[in-house]
């Protein structure tokens, strides 16, 4: 895993953050929290990871993580995917294909730019 901390930016920079708040306008919020564990069938990439925003009121308005397994949606016997990445936009979960830790920052932040702005910048 060192060698791959070596050259991955991305996830270099994930791991950098974790444990940060930022503290945005009108009293929303970003919490980051990341960290390398042991791979394994629900988290394959090696990466526990929790990317979310919240309102004043505490309220999560968009987030990723794979710190649970997405429910299913209403497909009674489809079998469930093993890993657990998924992203929510307030009440709604939805299942996250995890390319990379950069690809995942970039998605978050795309989303919160969004949400916040009501502007979608992904192209």
């Amino acid at each position: 895993m060192t060698e791959r901390l070596a050259h991955d930016y991305g996830l270099e920079s994930l791991l950098a953050m974790d444990g940060v708040v930022f503290v945005i306008e009108h009293g929303h919020w970003i919490k980051i929290e990341a960290r390398v564990v042991v791979s394994n069938r629900h988290v394959p990439h090696g990466v526990r990871y929790s990317l979310t925003l919240h309102d004043r009121n505490k309220r999560r308005l968009v987030g990723y993580d794979n710190a649970h397994a997405v429910k299913a949606r209403k497909r009674r016997f489809a079998p469930r995917p093993a890993e657990w990445d998924h992203r929510h936009r307030l009440h709604e979960v939805f299942e996250y294909q995890f390319e990379s830790a950069e690809k995942l920052l970039v998605d978050f932040w795309n989303d919160v730019y969004e949400m916040l702005f009501g502007v979608n910048r992904k192209k």
